[in-house]
């Protein structure tokens, strides 16, 4: 079973059966366009291979695009969800009174996490965002934090509730391919839309030719080109609309939650900035590592060797200027191609096939957990925030020094 699982049991059966239904409904189609419409009747029938022959190119080669983009999306839903792991030695509590699901004691995969804030400066994970320039953050300046699943939430994490876990950029829980659409999957999710919107195109324009041509010549309507013409605008339209939803999510680089919250979402950023800086009148500052609650060890002398690994503390030493962004402002919108390259990769065949990840799934660097745009610079001029290039070079140097 998939770590992605919906905790709903109706949710489960559903997105066990509805692939089910859809691979049907496409199996149907597929006969009725190749075998009673392009073969029986306008080959045998009618003698018109000019028309039989591109119809059936058609199909088949948007049909293989789809299988492949279908069962590449259901592979990383299965395999590689998108997941953030989760603390393992969080105490399991039991279900809330909201869900009726029953949890069972002895599987750590179906209960549900609780519990306040992890208070220690040391606490697990919290280092890898002080190590950044840039982070999401809450008021008091230390990262988002999910009690579920007993983390600090990385930026453009959402916890779903769907399947009680914490999914990286989660766009949305899809029942038609069986699990949630994340940063992993959404490239094959939007390929697989897009293609399955071509197949019900030529599916439909098959149909509604036939249709027609059999009405002009007074022959029996088919009952099958009836069926087709219904299915293939009903999905058509629905794909339809998922493609274009998505290509826009793309271009100005959001997902369905982030969208859903965008208009009234302001975002709080822990900038980086000089060791010295002075507390401004539009932001405060909070350094890392915290501090350590008082051990009464101050007056207790210390060797050259613990000196020196004093140095090297105060050195990984960090500064943060806690700054909001303006009510919309999206940090990480980097322009309508870039935004695109990031989902759908560099070049044209990573675009129409399902072979590699997005690059934004490796996007994590030692500035930020994913790519800034201008926004970031502009909050940094925008809150006459100091330059960091030249307390870079500064440490750097002390370093070896005290090496």
């Amino acid at each position: 079973m998939s770590s992605a699982t919906s905790v709903r049991a109706v949710n489960r059966w559903a997105s066990r059966i509805i692939p089910a239904i859809l691979a049907s409904c496409i199996g149907f189609a597929t006969y009725v366009v190749s075998k009673r419409i392009c073969v029986n009747y306008y080959l045998r029938y009618r003698d018109r291979p000019g028309t039989a022959i591109p119809l059936l190119v058609l199909l088949f080669a948007s049909l293989l695009l789809v299988i492949c983009t279908y069962t590449r999306l259901i592979l990383v839903i299965v395999y590689d969800p998108g997941l953030v792991p989760r603390e393992q030695t969080a105490a399991p509590v039991k279900e809330s009174g909201r869900s009726n699901v029953r949890q069972r004691q002895d599987d750590i995969e179906a209960q549900r996490y609780d519990g306040g804030r992890d208070n220690d400066p040391n606490s697990p994970g919290l280092e890898r965002f002080y190590s950044k320039d840039v982070f999401v953050c809450e008021n008091d300046g230390l990262p988002r934090w999910c009690s579920s699943c007993r983390i600090w939430k990385p930026d453009r994490v959402h916890h779903s509730s769907e399947i009680d876990r914490c999914v990286r950029k989660m766009d949305h829980y899809c029942p038609w391919v069986g699990g949630i659409i994340s940063e992993n999957s959404f490239k094959f999710f939007v390929q697989f839309v897009t293609y399955t919107t071509a197949f019900c195109i030529v599916c439909l324009v098959a149909s509604v030719l036939c249709f027609r041509d059999r009405t002009r010549n007074q022959l029996p309507i088919d009952g099958f080109v009836i069926a087709v013409i219904a299915l293939a605008s009903f999905f058509g339209l629905f794909t339809f609309g998922m493609t274009t939803l998505s290509i826009r999510y793309i271009f100005l680089n959001l997902t369905n939650v982030e969208d859903l919250r965008q208009k009234s979402t302001v975002h709080q950023l822990a900038i980086r900035v000089p060791l010295d800086t002075e507390p401004g009148p539009q932001y405060y500052l909070l350094s890392y590592p915290l501090p350590e609650p008082a051990l009464g060890l101050k007056n207790q002398p210390s060797s050259s060797g613990e000196t020196a690994a004093n140095a090297r503390d105060s050195l990984a030493s960090r500064t943060f200027a806690v700054v909001k962004t303006q009510l919309g402002e999206n940090p990480w919108n980097l322009g309508p191609y870039r935004n695109w390259v990031s989902v759908m990769g560099t070049n044209i065949l990573d675009w129409v096939l399902p072979i590699r990840h997005s690059p934004c799934v490796a996007a994590e660097t030692n500035t930020s957990f994913y790519e800034m745009g201008p926004l970031y610079d502009e909050l940094r001029t925008r809150y006459s925030l100091p330059s960091l290039s030249v307390e870079v070079r500064e440490a750097v140097t002390e370093m070896g020094a005290v090496r």
